[in-house]
C-alpha cells in the first residue's frame, strides 16, 4: 500500500512504521526470549518445543496475508504462481527453526548479534562463488562486524545469563546462527529470482506463498514424522495457558511487524527499512540486557559498539550510491 502526498504526511507514515517495527519485534524479541527461559505453572516446566512457534507463525502470517490480498489487492494480477515458492520454503522453514533453537544454547543479546552479520556470507559468498570484488570500506565494514560478533562469543557470559539458558552451550548456539544465515541467503536468493520472473508479484503473494509452504512442512515435521513434537507442544499449551497467549502474541507481532516492512518498502525503499531494522536490534539488545536481566560486560558493550557500528557504516555506504545514481539520472 503505497502512499503518496505532502512531506508532512510522509514524516508521519515514516514515524508510524518506525513505531510499528520497533515495537513489534522489540515486544516479539521479549516474548521469545521469555517463551526459551521461563519455566510455566507450579510445575515450572520449560517449553522446550521452540520449533513449534514456526508453525504457529506461518499460520498466522499464511491467514495475515490473505486478508490482505482480499483487502488491497486485485485477483489475478499476473502474480508468481503459489507453487514457485516450494524450494524457498524449504530453507525458509528450517533457517528460523534454527534461529530459534540456538536460544536454547546461547543468550538472546548473543543470537541477535550473531544474526545481524548477514554480510558475511553474502560477501564470502560473492568473492569466492562469483568473483565480486568489494570497495575497502565495504571490507572494513565485514571487519567489524565478524570482529565484534567472534570477541563477543569468546567472552565470558555472566553467570545469571547462563542460569537461564535450558543447555548452555555456545559453539552449537553459534553454529545454528551460523547454519541459520546460510538458509536465509538461499531463501532471500530465490526470492529475489522469483520476483525478477514476475515482476507483477506483490509483497503479499510473497508472504503468502512462503508461509502457505512454511505451514505444509512445518506440519509435516511437527505431525507427521515418528518423533514429531506437535502434539507435545499443543499438550504443553493446554496446560500452561500463559504459555499459549505468548505464543498467539508473538506470532501476532511478527504479523504485524510485516506489514510495517511491506509498508515501509513499498513507500521509502529498501534503505530505509534496512536502517530502521538494524537500530530495532541494537535496542532489542538493550531492552533484553535491562529488562530481561541479562547483563553485559563493558567488553561485551563494546562488541555490540563494533557490529552496530559496522552496520550503520554499511547503511551510510548505501546511501552514498543511491545518492550517486540519483545524481546520474538527474544529469541524463
Amino acid at each position: 500500500m503505497e502512499v503518496h502526498g505532502s512531506g508532512f504526511r510522509r514524516i508521519l507514515l515514516l514515524a508510524l512504521c518506525i513505531s510499528g517495527i520497533w515495537s513489534a519485534y522489540i515486544y516479539q524479541g521479549v516474548l521469545q526470549e521469555t517463551l526459551s527461559t521461563k519455566r510455566f505453572g507450579p510445575d515450572e516446566k520449560r517449553f522446550e518445543h521452540l520449533a513449534f512457534l514456526n508453525l504457529a507463525q506461518s499460520v498466522v502470517c499464511l491467514i495475515w496475508s490473505y486478508i490482505m490480498i482480499k483487502l488491497w489487492s486485485n485477483a489475478g494480477n499476473g502474480g508468481a504462481p503459489w507453487w514457485t515458492y516450494w524450494s524457498a520454503g524449504i530453507t525458509n522453514t528450517i533457517g528460523p527453526a534454527m534461529g530459534i533453537e540456538a536460544l536454547k544454547y546461547i543468550s538472546y543479546p548473543a543470537q541477535v548479534l550473531a544474526k545481524s552479520s548477514k554480510m558475511i556470507p553474502v560477501m564470502l559468498m560473492g568473492t569466492l562463488v562469483y568473483g565480486i570484488r568489494y570497495t575497502f570500506p565495504e571490507y572494513m565494514c565485514t571487519f567489524l562486524v565478524a570482529g565484534g560478533v567472534s570477541i563477543f562469543a569468546l567472552l565470558k557470559t555472566s553467570s545469571k545469563t547462563i542460569s537461564k539458558l535450558a543447555h548452555p552451550n555456545a559453539p552449537l548456539g553459534y553454529a545454528l546462527c551460523s547454519l541459520n544465515l546460510a538458509f536465509d541467503g538461499f531463501t532471500n536468493a530465490t526470492q529475489d529470482s522469483i520476483a525478477s520472473r514476475y515482476p507483477k508479484t506483490k509483497a503479499w503473494d510473497i508472504m503468502l506463498g512462503m508461509n502457505l509452504w512454511g505451514t505444509i512442512y512445518n506440519m509435516i515435521y511437527m505431525f507427521g514424522l515418528p518423533q514429531g513434537i506437535g502434539f507435545e507442544a499443543i499438550q504443553f499449551c493446554k496446560l500452561h495457558s500463559e504459555a499459549a497467549w505468548d505464543i498467539l502474541k508473538y506470532c501476532i507481532c511478527g504479523a504485524v511487524g510485516q506489514n510495517f516492512i511491506f509498508m515501509t518498502i513499498s513507500n521509502f525503499g529498501s534503505l530505509a527499512n534496512t536502517t530502521i531494522t538494524t537500530t530495532r536490534k541494537f535496542v532489542s539488545i538493550v531492552v533484553s540486557s535491562v529488562m530481561s536481566g541479562n547483563p553485559l560486560s563493558l567488553k561485551q558493550w563494546g562488541c555490540v559498539s563494533m557490529v552496530f557500528g559496522g552496520l550503520a557504516y554499511q547503511i551510510y555506504l548505501k546511501w552514498k550510491k543511491l545518492q550517486r545514481v540519483e545524481k546520474k539520472k538527474q544529469k541524463s
